[in-house]
């Protein structure tokens, strides 16, 4: 048999042939910023994986977490068992939840949350008597997790590429036309359509703000054909978009709401399904019923323990509202960077998410120009990564400060001139950083949003 190269480690996401033996390994986290082996020091523009919203290195979660595993470390939630930190997680999470008596169905991540939310969307319209509505709409674009049904149902065709059939009652439609998913319930027929998952701000598939009008507008098509709306806030909820959660930002009144790596910071994987009770009521109320679905680690008591030490970060460091404070100092940090001749769009403009569009052409005509302005910005201590569309990950730990930003923008602007991009005669010789007095005084994100969206050009592919 022929040994293959490098070592045992397989990672996600990843070229195996040019990773194997090459790992960039990382040891020490404080704030916004991680170090490697080598003792270097790099500014982490991505919070991770979109999760790391307080900053790393925080002790109260590992104290939290060793306490908990000192007393009892996890135990089954199965049945009647639970442990004090979950019951009293899933109180204070429906108490903080957009959407009237919500119950709380604990997974270990993001992606088991998708499933358990289009398992509990089709087992509700059975216990209701329409067993024919098992459909799953989505948004071009979207992104929902690796499990099973999030693959298939995503809006990232090179996602599914390879595995044979998958999840095949699924439609994708426009992510920015919101008469679309009425044209698509329509054709398809409500009394067969199960849910629409939608993400508040799509993430993975390139960060996209949908257009003024277009959350409320789906919700009411929801409500008007009786499809339930999930509201995909992995990455948007606990503080992202400057709200607890965008759907409480939006008034969306989601009938499930999906959640997992803000709740934990990422320090212990974790997430959750926060169902309405109109959701639950089936579930909850005929005696003798049992929903058969739950996974091993659902409401794993070091993983509450450490949520509740990261809501009380969130709560005690006002951080949230610091990032709705923020949202107009990264809109301005990233704007110069569209006076480079490589780069199509920036888009930012809501919490601290954002994105630096490569010219498609560009990436088209050379496929490796995005590994490799990743790779320059590693080497002048700046992580980041591409996202399915080509663009530049922008979304930060709660905590980046001003010079951290310019931190990030020099990064951007200097690799890409090394890359071969041109600046504009307007954007000169370097790019125009954020000047000392511009700030946002507003004090939250309302007043805002009319100044925000004025500011940002249209999305490309509207």
């Amino acid at each position: 048999m022929t040994r293959l190269p490098g070592n045992a480690l397989w990672h996600g996401f990843a070229d195996m042939h040019a990773v194997a033996d090459h790992d960039f390994v990382l040891a020490t986290g404080d704030g916004c910023y991680v170090v490697d082996e080598t003792g270097k020091r790099y500014l982490d523009s991505t919070a991770a994986l979109w999760f790391c919203n307080i900053g790393h290195g925080r002790r109260e979660l590992a104290e939290a977490a060793a306490k908990q595993m000192s007393d009892l470390a996890a135990y089954s939630s199965f049945g009647d068992y639970a442990t004090r930190p979950l019951i009293e997680l899933a109180d204070r999470i429906s108490a903080l939840a957009p959407a009237e008596d919500t119950k709380v169905f604990f997974t270990s991540g993001g992606s088991d949350s998708v499933d358990t939310a289009v398992k509990m969307s089709r087992r509700y319209w059975v216990l209701t008597g329409r067993p024919a509505k098992q459909m799953i709409i989505t948004r071009d674009r979207s992104y929902h997790g690796m499990h099973m049904a999030g693959t298939s149902i995503a809006g990232i065709p090179g996602n599914r590429e390879g595995y044979g059939p998958l999840f095949t009652e699924v439609r994708n439609v426009a992510w920015d036309d919101a008469e679309d998913l009425a044209r698509a319930i329509d054709e398809v027929g409500a009394e067969n359509v199960a849910a629409f998952l939608c993400e508040p701000i799509i993430g993975a598939g390139g960060v996209y703000v949908a257009p003024e009008g277009y959350l409320a507008r789906v919700r009411e098509i929801c409500r008007e054909r009786d499809v339930h709306f999930i509201a995909d806030e992995v990455i948007c909820g606990f503080g992202r978009t400057g709200a607890m959660f965008a759907s409480g930002r939006w008034n969306l009144d989601p009938d499930m709401l999906l959640v997992a790596k803000g709740m934990t910071s990422g320090y212990l994987p974790m997430g959750a399904v926060l169902a309405a009770g109109r959701i639950a009521e089936p579930f909850w109320a005929a005696p003798g019923q049992m929903w058969r679905h739950g996974y091993t680690y659902s409401g794993h008591a070091a993983a509450a323990a450490v949520a509740h030490a990261n809501l009380d970060i969130l709560e005690t460091e006002n951080l949230v509202q610091a990032v709705a404070d923020k949202q107009m100092m990264l809109n301005a940090s990233l704007a110069p960077l569209r006076d480079h001749s490589y780069v199509i769009d920036v888009r930012a403009g809501v919490g601290l998410l954002g994105a630096v569009q490569l010219d498609p052409a560009l990436i088209a005509a050379d496929p490796t120009i995005g590994a490799r302005l990743v790779r320059a910005m590693r080497e002048r201590g700046v992580l980041t990564r591409l996202l399915a569309d080509g663009g530049l990950q922008v979304s930060p730990p709660f905590t980046i400060t001003r010079d951290d930003l310019r931190m990030l923008v020099t990064a951007v602007d200097e690799s890409l001139v090394e890359m071969g991009s041109q600046r504009t005669a307007r954007s000169g010789s370097s790019v125009d950083l954020l000047p000392e007095q511009t700030r946002d005084d507003s004090g939250g994100f309302d007043s805002l949003d009319a100044r925000l969206l004025a500011d940002v050009p249209p999305h490309h592919g509207s």
